[in-house]
């Protein structure tokens, strides 16, 4: 990964935003402009890259402790960033999000688009069809290993959900699903099936579009 200094001036995250907007740089671009700068050993990216590790085992809720055991994060940076996170979900919150289309999720999910590995979402849904909350459920590669129904589904149990949606990233860039990617889908809506929760949608993305399941009409022949 480039240190800020090997990055030219115009593309370093803030002068990005200045040109480009808030929206148009990445997860790392914006933590790194969170945390402000690196310390001796320590460059601001690679803090950055360290954070955003933690933030998604945690699903963006760490506590200041996780925060400042990464070198170059102090008490202050921790603060910072627990601050922004909490002020984040306090204004813009994915629950009550109406899904008329699974693919009404992508927005809350597009930021991992640009992920190296591929994270698994699952997305749990409330019997209005509204969004409850998205979650990581693994990093790595998608296979029915990792991804079993017990730590899938164990979040919607207790959310009472009545449906999910499930969401990786291909980082390769292929939008076709993988046999072991058919294999989770298909394993995942037998055991909703047995637990009285539907598996709506299993939505594959990357940066320049998504397949779904649902809409290439495969889910009702997942037996």
């Amino acid at each position: 990964m480039k240190k800020i200094i090997d990055i030219p001036k115009l593309d370093r995250p803030r002068e990005k935003l200045q040109r480009k907007g808030a929206q148009a740089l990445s997860d790392l671009e914006l933590m790194a402009i969170l945390v402000g700068k690196g310390t001796k050993g320590h460059d601001v990216m690679s803090v950055a890259k360290r954070i955003l590790k933690i933030l998604d085992s945690s699903n963006a809720n760490p506590n200041l402790e996780e925060l400042q055991k990464i070198k170059g994060v102090g008490l202050a940076k921790a603060t910072l960033i627990a601050a922004a996170l909490e002020f984040a979900r306090r204004r813009i919150r994915p629950e009550g999000l109406k899904i008329s289309f699974p693919p009404d999720v992508l927005p809350l999910i597009q930021h991992f688009a640009d992920r190296k590995q591929e994270y698994f979402i699952c997305i749990s849904i409330n019997g209005a069809n509204e969004v409850i909350t998205p979650r990581v459920v693994s990093v790595g590669l998608v296979n029915k290993t990792q991804v079993h129904p017990r730590e899938v589904f164990a979040d919607p149990i207790t959310d009472r959900a009545s449906a999910i949606i499930v969401a990786h990233n291909h980082p390769a860039g292929a939008l076709e699903p993988s046999k072991e990617d058919i294999d989770v889908t298909r394993q995942l809506k037998a055991a909703g099936e047995t637990l009285g929760i539907r598996l709506l949608d299993h939505i594959i993305f990357n940066q320049k579009g998504y397949y779904s399941f649902m809409e290439k009409g495969e889910m009702g022949e997942m037996k």
